[in-house]
């Protein structure tokens, strides 16, 4: 059998675009950049597409899908209702890395929101994904939208770079390229669903900032809110590694450190935080952002980076209890809780 190389990535470029608009035309997934991570892309209207993003992830067809649309379409078209407290967040975050939960339009299809009543609508930042969806709309009388987790297979560490899309499905699925991405995690989910501001995850946009522009703190997961619909990256458990993963104190990364002493294990800390312990001779140190937005940008590129290097264990640094931290620590509490019991995963 002739082993044939892979198809290139599709270039961002106008002929690039729009042959990515016409493989979501015909009913093709297509992965596409933004400035979170990778998605992977189908029309948000064509049940049957919808259907093959969930295939291709082996996800759960009960948990939502977001569907991104272009800064030119009208997010009233998705929704039953549009209510003051969304026009203000989009005026102040759109386009950009926040996911809003509202009311489903009676016409649009349940599969891209789990069965449920809602829709999640985001419009991303990110320039060639502009484009994509601009473009899209072409097709659609002005009203695409592409319903998009992300880019990897149903658990796993999301893609923030075309190769990192390639490495998951191969060359099964036509990949549009736009770099990294450069908040590097994804976008904060606020529901206005139920007539109240309440956060379902952390993102890169922190409640305050949220709070200053609607005159109110959004309710924050505590783990009490049975109401909250489903969506995604809420599950206890995803974002994981295949390598084992645990999110520890510096003390307490130390301490394992010293007992795996016979293992190749990675460290991945602050250097602040951890001193002496990243020159153990059985330990590859990686030296962690110091600053957020920087760490948040290489987490998963990490991560990957470090499931690649016949490691036995990855041990991560907990970081600040505090809103700047808060998305990176969901992240990785989500990815260590994999490997603490026989928890379900999400992406």
């Amino acid at each position: 059998m002739i082993e044939r190389d892979p198809p290139p990535f599709l270039q961002p470029d106008a002929a690039g675009i729009a042959e990515a608009a016409a493989i979501l035309d015909r009913g093709k997934l297509l992965a596409f950049p933004s400035e979170t991570v990778y998605g992977l892309g189908a029309d948000a209207e064509d049940v049957d597409a919808v259907m093959r993003i969930y295939e291709a992830k082996g996800r759960p067809a009960t948990h939502p899908v977001i569907v991104h649309i272009s800064p030119d379409s009208d997010p009233g078209y998705w929704v039953h209702e549009l209510p003051h407290a969304a026009r203000l967040l989009i005026d102040a975050f759109w386009p950009g890395p926040l996911t809003l939960i509202l009311k489903r339009a009676a016409h649009i299809p349940d599969v891209v929101s789990g069965g449920q009543d809602s829709v999640g609508l985001r419009c991303p930042s990110h320039p060639v994904a502009q484009a994509l969806l601009r473009a899209f709309d072409g097709f659609r009388e002005g009203h695409g939208g592409v319903a998009g987790p992300s880019a990897n297979r149903f658990g796993h560490v999301s893609p923030t770079t075309a190769q990192h899309v390639r490495e998951e499905f191969g060359n099964a699925i036509p990949i549009l390229d736009g770099g990294s991405s450069k908040v590097g995690i994804e976008s904060t989910i606020l529901d206005l669903s139920r007539g109240f501001p309440a956060l379902l995850r952390p993102g890169h946009l922190t409640p305050q900032q949220l709070a200053a522009v609607l005159g109110e703190m959004p309710r924050l997961p505590d783990g009490s809110d049975a109401s909250a619909p489903r969506a995604s990256g809420t599950l206890k458990a995803h974002y994981a590694t295949r390598t084992p993963l645990a999110l520890l104190t510096a003390d307490d990364i130390g301490a394992m450190a010293i007992e795996h002493a016979g293992e190749r294990i990675a460290i991945v800390a602050r250097r602040s935080a951890i001193g002496d312990i990243a020159d153990l001779p059985n330990v590859v140190f990686v030296a962690a952002p110091e600053d957020p937005s920087q760490y948040a940008q290489a987490l998963y590129g990490l991560l990957r980076e470090l499931d690649r290097g016949d490691l036995e264990r990855i041990l991560i640094e907990r970081l600040p209890a505090s809103p700047a931290w808060a998305a990176i620590n969901d992240r990785l509490g989500r990815a260590a809780a994999a490997f603490d019991d026989n928890l379900p995963v999400d992406d």
